[in-house]
Parts: structure tokens; sequence; C-alpha cells
């Protein structure tokens, strides 16, 4: 069986669909039409640019050009991973604990699966790396993003019953031992959904593709299963580094609350 190919067709039945959505939008009063159309459009020119480029990536043989799609891809991680907070740091901190946090967790799940099947052939061959990594870098920028924006709201709020076990004689990360679970349970929520309901309400996204590309429904169950594992495996990774480089940042050697540094 070969893969289905989407017409222009098929493109202009999804722009049409879009364009319902921000009409509906539009009548129900939520406001949220522009920012659907212009998500839309910036999804398809994105999309459309990165499959370009990973024609030309995938005819070479360039160690150098895979690192660089991926470094690419983090940064960009990066950037939205550190943009969706309510509460903030300074740029640098707040950015900075993004990408080191994304690219840890990243980093460890694909190398994990580095240790499976999944396993390129040459080692870092682009056609496969560059979708496992990118896979995981999204799913790690998720969870770092709920991550600090639940901390950063949360120490912001409790700050006097932090002081409070501060005062007496708790470790600053004892102190925000509560914050940082409640931001960790908040970052994985997502993915343990999709894990729970994965099969039973739904085929995930990459069985989907595979199913669609005609492979095996029991084989590509089973890359399901790899990659999710990979996925909740990174997640964790990067959140916990998250949580803890955040909670460092805002207290000092002295173990003393530093809010100034949120803003």
């Amino acid at each position: 069986m070969s893969p289905a190919l989407i017409t222009p067709f098929d493109l202009a039945i999804a722009a049409c669909l879009i364009l319902a959505c921000a009409l509906a939008s539009q009548i129900l009063a939520l406001k949220t039409g522009r920012s659907i159309v212009i998500a839309a459009l910036r999804m398809s020119v994105q999309l459309l640019l990165i499959g370009n480029v990973l024609l030309f990536v995938f005819g070479q043989t360039s160690l150098f050009l895979t690192f660089a799609v991926l470094a690419v891809i983090l940064c960009a991680g990066t950037f939205e991973a550190g943009n969706r907070q309510t509460s903030r740091m300074t740029a640098r901190w707040h950015y900075g604990i993004a990408g080191a946090s994304i690219l840890f967790g990243a980093a460890l799940a694909t190398s994990m699966g580095f240790l499976t099947n999944l396993r390129p052939h040459p080692l870092f061959a682009a056609r496969a790396t560059i979708p496992m990594a990118g896979l995981i870098i999204g799913n790690v920028m998720n969870a770092t993003s709920l991550t600090l924006n639940s901390l950063l709201s949360a120490v912001t709020r409790d700050r006097s019953a932090i002081e409070a076990r501060i005062l007496l004689g708790a470790t600053r990360l004892k102190a925000l031992e509560d914050p940082i679970r409640k931001a960790l349970r908040t970052a994985l929520i997502p993915t343990l959904n999709q894990m729970s309901a994965a099969g039973l309400v739904t085929l995930p996204g990459i069985m989907t593709g595979q199913l669609l590309a005609g492979m095996s429904p029991v084989a590509a169950s089973r890359y399901q299963i790899v990659l999710m594992s990979l996925v909740i495996f990174g997640n964790l990774a990067g959140a916990t580094l998250a949580a803890v480089l955040t909670c460092l940042h805002l207290t000092d050697e002295r173990g003393r609350l530093r809010l100034e540094r949120v803003r």
C-alpha cells in the first residue's frame, strides 16, 4: 500500500475549515479568529519550509546538516517554551533554563531511543534522527513550558507560606517542594492523558501516520509504545531540571526567597 498523497483540493478543504473556525470564533465573540488565522498561516509556512529543507537534508549524508537542523528546532523550542508564561524571570535566565531543560530531556530520551531498533543506520542519519529528536524536543518543550508557568505562578502566589518554611529551617528546595511537585504533575498531565487514551479513545498521530503509509497495525503500535515511553521519560527529565534550576535561581545561597528576580 502506497501512502495517500495530499492534493491542492485537499489543502483547499483544510483552508476552508480554518476559515470556518475563525468565523465561528467571531460569531461566538471568542476573539480568537485572528489568532486562528495567523496560527494556521504560520503553521503552513513553517511546515512547507521545513518540508523543503528536509527534502534537501535527507538527500545528504552530512552530520553537520543533521545537527544544524536539530539546533534550529531546539532554538525555536526554547523560544516557544519561554514565551508562554504570565510571570517571567530575566530573559537570560528564563530562556537559559528553558533551553537547558529541553536539551537535557531531549538528549537523554533520544539517546535511550538509540538503544532500541529506532537507532538510525548509519548513526545520526538525518531521515531517522531528525523526526525522532524533533518529536521528543516538541514534547519536552511543552512540559518545560507548563513547569515554568505553574512554578513561577505558585511561588509568586504562595510567597508567605514558602518564606515561613524557610524561617522554620527548611532548605530552599524543601521549602519549594510542594510547588515543584504541583508543577511537575501539571507538566505531565497532557502526556499522561495521551498515553491513557492511546488505542482506546484515539489512535496517536505517529501510529496514524504509519498506518496511512501502509505499515502493519501491530508494528505501528509497537513503534508508538516505544516513542511514547521516550516522550514521557524526556518530559519528566526536562521538567524536573527546569523546576530545580528555577527554584535555585529564585533563592540565594542563604536560602532567602528572591522574588525580585520575577517580573
